[in-house]
């Protein structure tokens, strides 16, 4: 866990730092999942060893930063719509690849806790699958701007990460109601 809370606040400051970089609201997107996840895991760790209640809250918690990430990421796009953007493709695939690393492995380390009789815990899996899900459409968006150059394609797939994050964060409190 405390290895998946470093890499993931490692890469949110990468992120940002590519968002900025590649004039990108995918790369954005991708960045504030990575907070939000260094956030679930705090808690989860947190939570280890206390009571069920806490940690069902704990997921509550997950859930709700992945919905509230959601939410401004969707603020951004449009944002970056209206404001007007140049995405740097092969910049946002470089940047994307780099989180698809660190996110796969991560996924391979919490892999364990996919299963767990422990909300919280499962939680953090979920988390981590959304983060690959994201870093691979992220990955994809930044091949298509490169080769075509059509800057709807980094603001539909900020978008749909946004919307996707957002449906994420309501199975975690599904997830938390139901145990």
């Amino acid at each position: 866990m405390r290895i998946a809370l470093c890499a993931n606040l490692m890469m949110f400051v990468i992120g940002v730092v590519g968002w900025q970089v590649a004039d990108s609201a995918a790369l954005l997107a991708d960045a504030f999942d990575m907070l939000a996840d260094a956030s679930g895991y705090t808690v989860a760790w947190i939570a280890i060893g206390r009571s069920r209640q806490f940690q069902e809250n704990a997921a509550r918690w997950s859930g709700t930063m992945l919905i509230l990430l959601g939410i401004g990421v969707i603020s951004e796009v449009i944002h970056s719509y209206v404001a007007g953007s140049t995405p740097h493709g092969w910049i946002i695939f470089a940047f994307a690849a780099l989180s698809l690393a660190v996110n796969g492995s991560v996924l391979a380390m919490l892999s364990v806790y996919r299963t767990s009789p422990q909300v919280h815990l499962r939680a953090t899996w979920i988390d981590t699958r959304a983060d690959v899900v994201v870093n691979i459409s992220v990955l994809v968006s930044g091949a298509a701007i490169a080769l075509t150059g059509y800057r709807a394609i980094d603001l539909l797939t900020g978008l749909a990460i946004g919307l996707y994050v957002i449906k994420e964060g309501v199975e975690l409190w599904q997830d938390a109601d139901d145990d």
